[in-house]
């Protein structure tokens, strides 16, 4: 089911609200999917029914700037900090005190830094292509990261002539419809570096997630934004990460391995205790 609701923030969002067929408000698990750059709530199309079914409240937004969501043109108005006040007043407007959050791309960004503003939201965590950074000790701009890191992962993967191969004719009319919308909200999100170093310094936020947060890691081992070395670095600030590398994986996983994805966030909730259909403590 489709919604638009005005936040507590004051920012309107779109969002994909699917419930299963045994929902019990107060007892089944919600699992949050919060999509990156440059997507929409439809770049989890092929997971939202499937762990719906399997006894989870799905909820996936458009994230501000994005499709049916607000897109305010202050680049300001796109640090992590107030996203994530976005999306913990999104789980207050559905009366859900604690979920699962689920991030690709940039959204496993944000959802990193979700476990940092609002720790005592998440039941667990699923990041996907990117893994967990922690807080610079000092700012570095987007121009010396350029420098250092010329190349791009980003580069190699649109040059490749297999890039679009798993969007098929109407998906990608779907796209086209809603990035016709504009780009600059999507691209915002790049021009606030230097902002969302400076809030989080302010807060004096921790570089490690909570010692009590499950975290799981899905990478593709072909995936040149994640090379090994970068998830072995995330570890050291991850106390309860679970890596899981997915052969022959690029970047957009959910959309190149979909069937697999989706397995492995059930069979790790499971393992987690954070079953479907489930009957037992508030949530």
């Amino acid at each position: 089911m489709h919604r638009q609701a005005k936040l507590s923030t004051g920012r309107t969002y779109h969002f994909v609200d699917e419930l299963p067929p045994d929902y019990e408000h107060g007892r089944t698990p919600v699992l949050l999917c919060i999509h990156g750059f440059p997507d929409l709530w439809y770049g989890w199309r092929n997971q939202i029914k499937p762990w719906r079914d399997a006894g989870y409240r799905v909820v996936v937004p458009d994230m501000l700037g994005y499709g049916g969501t607000d897109k305010p043109h202050d680049a300001a108005e796109y640090t992590t900090k107030k996203l994530c006040n976005d999306l913990a007043a999104l789980l207050d407007l559905l009366d859900v005190r604690k979920a699962v959050f689920i991030g690709h791309d940039w959204g496993a960004y944000v959802v990193g830094r979700f476990a940092l503003w609002h720790p005592q939201r998440l039941l667990a965590l699923v990041i996907i292509s990117v893994p967990y950074m922690p807080r610079p000790p000092a700012y570095v701009s987007l121009d010396e990261m350029i420098k250092k890191f010329p190349n791009w992962a980003y580069q190699g993967y649109l040059n490749s002539p297999q890039s679009m191969d798993f969007i098929e004719a109407r998906e990608q009319r779907y796209y086209v419809q809603e990035f016709s919308k504009g780009m600059r909200g999507p691209t915002n999100y790049y021009r606030t570096t230097k902002l969302r170093f400076d809030e989080e310094q302010a807060a004096n936020l921790p570089t490690s997630l909570p010692e009590d947060l499950s975290v799981l890691l899905l990478w593709g081992t072909k995936d040149r934004s994640t090379p090994p070395q970068a998830v072995a670095a995330s570890s050291k600030f991850v106390p309860r990460l679970q890596d899981v590398a997915l052969e022959g994986g690029g970047h957009w996983l959910m959309l190149e391995k979909p069937e697999l994805v989706t397995a492995k966030v059930l069979e790790w909730l499971d393992a987690q205790g954070i079953k479907g259909k489930r009957k037992g403590a508030k949530l």
